[in-house]
């Protein structure tokens, strides 16, 4: 019903009297989709072949869209609904440029998504009469008044139904839902901020059971759902239960599974969020536990969209939003190195971080070429980054010299906690033009292969993440997943980089998933990472400073108050503790610690005499334990570097890294 200027608009392009492509965009639950199901129904009638792409469930590649599109390549009496193109927006300019030159006359390509087309469209000369764009629009007074009769709204309920939801299609038909089931309830609606969140909690609440509840509450907060996760989730009656959901509403169907409507979406997750927080964890995990399997068991070709989809479980974490911006997904493309990549491999290297680097590349590049993804865009199929996952388990003179960064991560893994037999460490290097680097979507596709590798990964003792002058965000963005940046900072020419490492053996892949969890979930009532939003998180060199500076003034509350220390995870710990004393008692506890080492027995005792015990000089402490005061030194200084060390394991690993 409705949509007549639009429909007029369709048919004058189906009997051959208008343009070829027909670009439809207006805001999410608008009527786009039903829109182009009367497209469709309109030209099956017109006897065209009509064939579909859903953006939504789409690989956003042009091999996944040409596969998808094939019919309209070869048949030109065909007709191709485009729909959700706002997933795969980065196919606009290879759409544009390379598929739509190659549709035959008389074809006709109908494109629908959320925002208008890229103005180079009506800046290219040769689209003029070819491409209509049509904006969508809010129903018409009439139209609303029809759809409210399909959906046999009472006309004592109309009148605030259409206050609440004025001629947007999505809002009068979950509005007509209740109103229909509840007129009473109905008739007290008021047009404020919290409406929507009424209307969805009277849906919510009728729903036939809590088993019902649980599995739309799953559906909202997985990107798809399919029979096999609602299961993992909810076990009991899960096929009953997914024939339910494809038939609600405000759930579409897809190739890939269900998925609620984006506004319904959010409603869904903030009201179980608030409602009942522990019940959200729970689901949370169970979901997050599934996919994470889909990742350990993908296909290579596979692994970023399972990383994808696993994150996208994490998208209210303030950290993973930053890293992953909003882009058009689709505009760039990962594939294995081949031979013939080497070249550009090094042009891109050199101008990324100059020759040394691009040394570096070609020389791993000839010794791993199997670690090597190349990103290209999608529209021009230009190269304009490299990954590498170099896997090591020893190396070699050769090796050692050709590469500062790979050295530097081996020191540091021998130095720390040295491989053992059967086991690897990993370095992850990226060379990426200037234009890509920082926040884009190409740094999204390499931080889905980096945790992809990581997850994958048997027998992995290190991980390293060399990165050429991060910036704050970058070094706050890692740290807060764990991967901590080690002291030394290898060169490559004039240029410092910063290694992110993390022990594997510490924290395996599940206890990391598992930490990944419980920040999200512990920020739900107050917003993404609440718990974590206020937490130091120093660097060893600062928090070793912090820990020598609190070893002096151990006997002051009010100046270990004012501790950095008492911001980081290590005294977050200690919860129901106030922060200064909670420090005090760890700074006495690490000392007291020192005893059950025989080898560190007369560290205990320096410390102890300074520290615990207050003595007012050092020269008066070192006299007091009978020691020469050169002794005394340079046990107190082997000391103070030992409770820093051990502390510091704790600020990484908790208090009981086994766990």
């Amino acid at each position: 019903m409705g949509r007549e200027e639009e429909l007029a608009v369709f048919h004058a392009a189906l009997y051959g009297g208008g343009c070829s492509v027909l670009y439809v965009h207006g805001p999410g639950g608008i009527g786009k989709s039903a829109l182009l199901r009367r497209f469709a129904h309109e030209a099956t009638l017109a006897g065209r072949p009509v064939s579909t792409v859903d953006g939504r469930t789409l690989e956003p590649s042009p091999a996944a869209f040409e596969a998808e599109a094939e019919l309209v390549l070869r048949d030109a009496d065909a007709v191709l609904l485009v729909d959700g193109f706002e997933r795969i927006q980065g196919l606009e300019g290879w759409l544009r440029e390379r598929f739509l030159p190659r549709v035959p006359m008389g074809a006709l390509v109908v494109i629908a998504g959320r925002y208008p087309p890229d103005m180079r469209w009506q800046a290219d000369p040769g689209w003029a009469g070819t491409l209509e764009v049509l904006p969508l629009r809010d129903l018409r007074a009439e139209d609303a008044q029809a759809l409210m009769d399909s959906c046999g709204v009472t006309a004592e309920l109309r009148e605030p139904l259409l206050a609440f939801a004025g001629g947007h299609p999505l809002a009068l038909l979950l509005g007509a839902a209740v109103a229909v089931k509840d007129g009473g309830a109905s008739r007290r609606w008021v047009p404020h901020q919290d409406v929507v969140a009424t209307l969805l909690d009277q849906l919510v609440g009728e729903l036939p059971s809590a088993a019902h509840r649980h599995a739309l509450e799953i559906c909202a907060h997985a990107y798809m759902t399919t029979e096999d996760l609602l299961r993992a989730a909810l076990p009991q009656d899960a096929g009953a239960l997914f024939g339910w959901l494809r038939r609600l509403p405000f759930v579409e169907s897809s190739s890939l599974g269900l998925f609620p409507h984006d506004t319904v979406r959010e409603l869904l997750e903030a009201d179980l969020r608030w409602r009942d927080p522990e019940g959200y964890a729970v689901m949370h995990e169970r979901i997050h536990a599934h996919l994470a399997e889909k990742v350990r068991t993908a296909s290579d070709v596979d692994v970023l969209g399972a990383v994808a989809a696993l994150l996208y479980l994490h998208r209210d974490d303030r950290m993973m939003a930053d890293f992953q911006c909003s882009h058009d997904e689709g505009e760039f493309q990962e594939e294995a190195l081949r031979q013939e990549d080497v070249g550009t491999l090094l042009r891109v290297a050199t101008t990324a971080e100059g020759a040394v680097s691009a040394g570096c590349a070609a020389f791993w590049a000839e010794r791993q070429p199997e670690a090597f993804r190349v990103y290209r865009r999608t529209e021009t199929g230009e190269p304009v980054a490299f990954s590498a996952w170099l896997r090591l388990t020893e190396l070699d003179e050769e090796e050692l010299a050709a590469d500062p960064i790979v050295a530097e991560a081996w020191a540091h893994a021998r130095a720390t906690t040295p491989l053992r037999a059967g086991e690897h460490l990993a370095v992850s290097r990226l060379w990426a033009l200037p234009p890509y680097c920082g926040n884009s979507p190409v740094m999204d596709l390499i931080q889905w292969r980096v945790i992809g590798n990581c997850l994958r990964s048997e027998r992995m003792a290190w991980s390293y993440i060399a990165i050429r002058r991060p910036n704050h965000g970058w070094v706050e963005r890692l740290r807060h997943y764990g991967m901590r940046d080690i002291s030394a900072q290898p060169r490559l020419g004039d240029d410092a980089y910063t290694l992110f490492a993390h022990d594997w053996r510490a924290v395996p892949a599940q206890a990391w998933l598992e930490r990944m969890n419980r920040l999200l979930v512990a920020g739900s009532a107050d917003g993404p990472s609440a718990t974590t939003a206020g937490l130091a998180v120093l660097s060893e060199a600062e928090f070793a400073e912090a820990v020598r500076t609190a070893l002096r003034q151990l006997s002051r509350l009010d100046a270990l108050a004012a501790s950095p220390l008492t911001r980081t995870r290590l005294v977050a710990e200690r919860a129901g503790q106030d922060p200064a004393t909670a420090l005090g008692d760890l700074l006495r506890q690490a000392i007291e610690d020192l005893r059950e080492d025989p080898r560190a027995v007369k560290f205990h005792r320096v410390l102890s005499v300074t520290f615990l015990r207050g003595t007012p000089t050092q020269e008066l402490a070192a006299e007091h334990l009978g020691l020469p005061f050169t002794t005394y030194r340079r046990h107190l200084t082997s000391g103070i570097k030992r409770v820093c060390a051990d502390l510091w394991h704790r600020e990484l690993y908790g208090a009981n890294p086994a766990a």
